[in-house]
């Protein structure tokens, strides 16, 4: 990491400016920080498959019961979240694979 430090230059009305230049430069990911993203990702996947499950069952319990009409708000949530954990899911997988569709 490369830091320039900033200079003051007085004005002649009394004012003082300040400039400077800050430069970072990116080093390489060590094999340590792509492992951990690597592991990271596992883990968002298992979370969205849980997740998945989880609020399918909820919607089944609902339905089964009929008592879907009276919760329609815990319905319309549970979809949202059964909608989102499911491409959750998809891409992760596609990160997980290597596969970049949108880059």
């Amino acid at each position: 990491m490369t830091e320039e430090s900033s200079t003051t230059s007085p004005l002649s009305d009394g004012t003082i400016t300040t400039t400077g230049v800050t430069q970072i430069t990116g080093g390489m990911t060590s094999s340590f920080s792509r492992r951990n993203e690597f592991y990271f990702q596992c883990g968002v996947f298992v979370i969205g498959v849980l997740g998945t499950a989880a609020n399918a069952l909820i919607l089944y319990a609902l339905i089964a019961s009929k008592q879907h009409k009276k919760h329609v708000l815990i319905v319309h949530q549970n979809v949202i979240d059964l909608f989102t954990t499911f491409f959750m899911i998809i891409t992760y997988i596609l990160f997980l694979c290597n596969l970049y569709c949108c880059e």
